[in-house]
């Protein structure tokens, strides 16, 4: 039996390759690099408080909870970098490395993420304000507010804006995400040691 053919009709021709389209933006491309940040370790085994933290994920605006790397230029538009994707959600890495940061600096009796059954002293509230490359300067740019809220009460013991840049060597994937990850490292350190 010989396949049947659809009649050559604008509206037929239409949905073919509408279709072909659709089928093509599914399957076509390359898969985009992954990369991840680290949590910093060299910074010295410095005493602290020893005060339980719980450090909650960060808030931040909608187009930085994703896994896009983002690109800021000089008329302050943002746009995707292609190819290069990170291993999870800006907020959820950031909320990461931050606890693996107060384990490495071992600065505090206790950290841990929420729900992870600890009666905490105080609660690290952060807001990602920025985690892009500045294109007209060609920096990584990193910046985070943190909160240091009691637990029983509530109170707002303090809060700080923590920022960071950092010379991107290229606008792509890896020049982009080794020095977002380095700009992230100098701003953990900070805030690791501001909170203690």
């Amino acid at each position: 039996m010989s396949p049947r053919l659809l009649p050559s009709t604008p509206f037929a021709v239409s949905l073919v390759l509408t279709v072909s389209l659709a089928l093509a933006g599914c399957g076509g491309g390359p898969t985009p690099t992954t990369f991840d940040l680290s949590a910093p370790r060299d910074f010295g085994k410095l005493t602290g408080s020893r005060a339980a933290i719980v450090v909650n994920e960060p808030t931040t605006v909608q187009t930085l909870d994703s896994d896009r790397m983002i690109v800021k230029d000089s008329s302050g538009s943002l746009s995707f970098l292609g190819g290069a994707q990170w291993a999870d959600r800006v907020p959820k890495l950031v909320q990461i490395r931050l606890i693996q940061t107060f384990e490495n600096g071992s600065r505090i009796a206790s950290v841990s993420r929420p729900g992870e059954r600890i009666v905490p002293d105080y609660q690290l509230n952060t807001d990602i304000r920025a985690f892009n490359i500045d294109a007209a300067s060609g920096s990584a740019v990193v910046e985070i507010t943190a909160k240091l809220v009691t637990d029983r009460t509530g109170h707002i013991q303090r809060a700080k804006l923590f920022s960071a840049r950092v010379p991107a060597g290229a606008v792509d994937g890896s020049g982009a995400a080794q020095a977002l990850d380095q700009a992230l490292s100098q701003v953990l350190i900070q805030i690791v040691r501001w909170a203690a």
